[in-house]
């Protein structure tokens, strides 16, 4: 599973040439180009600050034990590292972080994606490295759901993934659907043609 644990990085290599690529094809503006890359600064902050809330509702939640049979209280010990390190067995409520990041990567790659069929190339080389890269964000997408079902089958109970999963889906919406249609935001990919033929991007 060290695979998911470090999902946001490999989205986030992904998507970084994808979204320059795309955006300075559709617009020749550097400006666009990094503003349309702040997404994935904002998407950076969401998977830090979530992932550290986890950890503080855990720590805050939980107990340390000296197994997992959950009998004996081992006192001293106020989070899960310092606990674990000791040889203990930490009992908190550890909501799911690959419940979590796995529907988040995945909607933000498919909000991502959908401008590819928007961009006309002109160059092979383009055509190229945006094919590999849609490949390669499609590859993400079918590994990113399949683990979501295996974590949603073998890890957490219920509440847990419950949790997690309406944290990455409130953080695409809270995104995607909300501030990226205001000005000051990274603002949306293409969408599509207006109906004279040109091409933009949301604002």
């Amino acid at each position: 599973m060290y695979f998911v644990k470090v999902s946001w990085g490999w989205t986030f290599l992904c998507l970084l040439p994808f979204i320059a690529l795309t955006s300075y094809v559709a617009t020749r503006s550097l400006g666009t180009v990094f503003r349309r890359l702040g997404a994935l600064l904002v998407g950076s902050m969401i998977w830090f600050t979530c992932t550290k809330f986890f950890i503080l509702i855990e720590n805050a939640t939980g107990t340390c034990y000296n197994s997992s049979a959950l009998l004996d209280i081992r006192p001293g010990f106020t989070d899960k590292r310092s606990c674990i390190s000791s040889g203990g067995f930490w009992d908190g409520f550890d909501i799911s972080g690959h419940s979590f990041l796995l529907p988040y990567c995945t909607l933000m790659i498919l909000e991502e994606a959908a401008v590819a069929h928007f961009v006309r190339f002109e160059k092979s080389w383009q055509k190229h490295l945006i094919n590999f890269l849609t490949l390669s964000l499609a590859f993400l997408i079918f590994v990113w759901i399949f683990m979501f079902f295996c974590t949603s089958i073998y890890f957490h109970d219920f509440s847990q993934k419950l949790l997690g999963t309406s944290f990455g889906i409130l953080g695409w919406y809270v995104t995607y659907k909300q501030w990226y249609l205001m000005p000051y935001s990274p603002g949306l990919p293409l969408r599509s043609a207006n109906k004279e033929g040109k091409r933009g991007y949301n604002k």
